[in-house]
């Protein structure tokens, strides 16, 4: 069983209430993605007036999303250049 105690906070994003339970030690962290999170919907809401706040959530969502998979596309070609010159190390000692 994990050690680390647990807290309950209330987060509000996009102006609406949702109960977390958290490790202590993650508070600041989640409290400065909910900033973020608002600023980015906030922004969205000052661009998009027309939209409404579930729209700009949502756009939120999806910018989140991309830059995701992006860093998860990134990673994996990371990953796979290091396996390729452990490779080449190996082929080249092979040969030498």
């Amino acid at each position: 069983m994990d050690a680390e105690k647990m807290k309950s906070i209330t987060v509000l994003i996009a102006n609406r209430p949702y109960p977390l339970k958290i490790k202590e030690k993650d508070e600041k962290r989640i409290k400065d993605i909910v900033k973020e999170i608002n600023d980015k919907i906030n922004t969205f809401q000052l661009t998009y007036s027309q939209k409404d706040k579930q729209d700009c959530l949502a756009m939120a969502l999806l910018t989140y999303a991309v830059d995701l998979h992006k860093n998860r596309e990134s990673t994996e070609s990371s990953n796979m250049v290091q396996h390729l010159n452990q490779i080449e190390a190996m082929v080249d000692s092979a040969l030498s």
